[in-house]
């Protein structure tokens, strides 16, 4: 068992600092952003050992929104005298649900197409799946987008029979907990988006 824990323990601290990226990310605080730097640098390295191309290139991807979502979290809020309104959350347009649905298309189709020419990935159609919806649902967690979790409960269903495949089992228990939490972050966003809602409708009201 140690010599396991000792093979596994970079796996093992990205499975840990992931888990707490979520945590943060449910609760909306903005430390979610630095902590998301360290588990996409931890999975950049895991991944490339395992041959996840797609997801080692997720990770770089990751890095990168992570420095934008931590400026547009902390630099999207909006600035009275009294007080400061953080960045709220908000629901798809289907203007930008139209728009979301192309470059989903579009970033899986040049994804499965590099991945099954152009590497040795034993996965390719559910490695660029689990990649693309990834991508997209980062993007929208730097908006605040609600849906965001909905894309996130789809990947990590996705991921979580992947990983059993490859038998990286400290994957597997970090995305079953990202499946679980994503569910929660669902209702905690719910709940929060309809109090703002409430409490718009009331001031206007006033």
């Amino acid at each position: 068992m140690t010599g396991w824990i000792a093979d596994h323990i970079i796996e093992i601290f990205g499975a840990v600092t992931g888990i707490i990226y979520v945590f943060l990310e449910i609760k909306q605080n903005i430390w979610l952003w630095p902590v998301g730097i360290a588990t996409s640098a931890t999975y950049i390295y895991v991944f490339r050992v395992n041959g996840f191309y797609a997801d080692m290139l997720l990770q770089v991807y990751y890095l990168i929104i992570s420095i934008y979502g931590w400026w547009a979290w902390r630099h999207g809020s909006v600035k009275t005298n009294d007080r400061k309104n953080d960045l709220k959350i908000k629901r798809l347009t289907i203007r930008t649900s139209v728009r979301i649905s192309a470059v989903t298309l579009l970033i899986f189709a040049l994804m499965w197409y590099v991945l099954d020419n152009f590497t040795d990935s034993p996965v390719p159609l559910w490695d660029a799946i689990i990649t693309t919806l990834s991508v997209v649902a980062t993007w929208m967690l730097t908006r605040k987008i609600l849906e965001q979790w909905h894309v996130w409960i789809i990947a990590n269903a996705i991921a979580i029979a992947v990983y059993v495949f490859k038998g990286m089992y400290p994957t597997v228990i970090l995305f079953i907990v990202y499946f679980v939490m994503a569910v929660e972050g669902l209702r905690e966003w719910k709940r929060d988006y309809y109090r703002n809602s409430f409490e718009r409708q009331t001031n206007c009201d006033e």
